[in-house]
């Protein structure tokens, strides 16, 4: 069974800390050609390695904080807050508490 996507105009409703919160997932909510759209959970010590990806990439934080590691330096999203990474930029993230994240990536950089 193929997931689903959200079509053009689909309204979706993103929860920002589901419960009970035990594991990492990460769900694409939107993908086409261009474009990816994915929720992330991260309980309390996950970490992502890190990893870079071709294109743009912009990290925002829904609930929780998010310890993003990136140009040498770390920083700290709690909820509401939003970096932006250029392609190629190497990060890597650690869930300072429970978490709750949206990311977009740019698929097929120019």
């Amino acid at each position: 069974m193929s997931l689903h996507h959200a079509d053009s105009g689909e309204l979706l409703h993103l929860d920002p800390a589901p419960a009970p919160l035990s594991e990492f997932s990460s769900i694409a909510l939107i993908k086409t050609e261009q474009l990816e759209v994915i929720r992330m959970t991260m309980p309390t010590g996950k970490k992502m390695p890190e990893h870079q990806v071709p294109g743009a990439v912009t990290l925002q934080c829904l609930a929780g904080s998010i310890e993003l590691s990136a140009h040498g330096r770390a920083i700290q999203l709690g909820a509401n807050d939003l970096v932006y990474l250029a392609g190629g930029a190497p990060h890597a993230l650690l869930a300072l508490e429970n978490s709750t994240a949206l990311l977009t990536i740019l698929l097929h950089p120019a």
